[in-house]
């Protein structure tokens, strides 16, 4: 089966094919920040708008460079929740329109869902069952993972995602948006130990986090003092040292909690090189492995729903003709089904 998958849960549009037995043949990204900058976050009117002038570009770019005509899809995926409902439903209403013109079923992808499963799409993808830490902007979960769509919550937090806390904190130091890459290169250059923020639930047993008093933490350590280049990068490097350290203990934790060794670790925080390299260590020191996507598929993507697309288009499942997306989506209401492709190292012959 080949399918075709459309992204558009936030600020990125995205459209990819993916073949079961070739792997991934074409991937195609636009993102908006530039757009977004000069309002300091995503604004949803904009994106919505913005989705629908770049989706379609995207999708013939995708079954162009992977040489696919609609008659050789078995199937349209797309993402339908959560996340921003304006959105979202340009790429469901596309992805609808698309399969019923092509006479394909479609199906609605879970946004996290796509995340847990990107890498499935390296040479060497991770067996089930597994830990997954999923975190990002939006989402910060602790999730064991025992096959596609057998998912159940180990924790959560109760407040700010990791992602957002980076961004957050970014702000009060004046860094551009998108803050949380810009405060990692700024820490890179600043002093350990300078400044100990806290690390909320640590002293506590249980899975569950919390990164809503991080930000508190630095505006007080802020107040009344000149913000100088040394200082910034200062208390760059002691919020990334405090949010890498809170997850790399709760991992292990939830890792010794349900018995398993391996991990996973996805979402577009992933792709911040201090938080690999201590999960790496820290999962290692006890013998276990931690399996972690391509940087340029730990963001927003629309390979990641391909492989989520496919397993469950291969299972049968399809949505009806109505187009429907869902800004809240419970990860543990999706039903199971069975993951058979083998495709190996997916190239990417974009």
């Amino acid at each position: 089966m080949r399918v075709l998958a459309i992204e558009s849960s936030c600020d990125e549009s995205a459209a990819a094919v993916l073949d079961e037995r070739l792997g991934l043949l074409a991937h195609e990204l636009y993102s908006q920040v530039e757009l977004h900058r000069a309002y300091g976050g995503v604004v949803p009117e904009l994106a919505s708008r913005d989705h629908v002038r770049r989706l379609l570009p995207l999708v013939r770019q995708a079954l162009e460079r992977s040489g696919t005509a609609p008659g050789q899809l078995g199937g349209v995926a797309f993402t339908a929740g959560p996340g921003l409902i304006g959105a979202l439903l340009t790429g469901a209403a596309l992805a609808r329109s698309l399969a019923y013109a092509w006479q394909v079923p479609a199906v609605g992808v879970h946004h996290l869902e796509g995340h847990l499963l990107a890498p499935l799409l390296e040479a060497a993808p991770p067996p089930f069952p597994h830990v997954a830490l999923l975190v990002s902007g939006g989402h910060t979960q602790l999730i064991e993972v025992a096959g596609i769509g057998r998912y159940r919550i180990l924790g959560d937090t109760r407040d700010d995602a990791a992602g957002e806390a980076f961004d957050k904190t970014a702000k009060l130091l004046g860094l551009p948006y998108p803050g949380g890459p810009e405060l990692a290169r700024l820490a890179q250059s600043g002093t350990p130990g300078v400044f100990q923020f806290p690390r909320p639930m640590l002293d506590r047993p249980g899975l569950e986090l919390s990164f809503s008093g991080l930000k508190t933490a630095v505006l007080h350590s802020l107040r009344g003092r000149e913000l100088t280049p040394k200082l910034r990068a200062d208390v760059a490097r002691g919020v990334e040292e405090a949010i890498v350290g809170t997850l790399v203990a709760k991992a292990v934790r939830a890792l010794e909690a349900s018995g398993l060794d391996i991990l996973v670790v996805s979402g577009g925080v992933s792709a911040n090189q201090r938080l690999r390299a201590a999960l790496t260590e820290a999962v290692g020191r006890r013998g276990g492995r931690v399996y972690y996507p391509r940087i340029e598929f730990c963001t927003d993507n629309a390979a990641m729903i391909a492989v989520a697309g496919l397993a469950r288009l291969a299972a049968g499942e399809h949505d009806g003709l109505a187009i429907q997306s869902r800004a809240q989506w419970p990860l543990e209401t999706l039903a199971a089904v069975p993951w058979r492709c083998e495709f190996g190292r997916s190239e990417d012959v974009s």
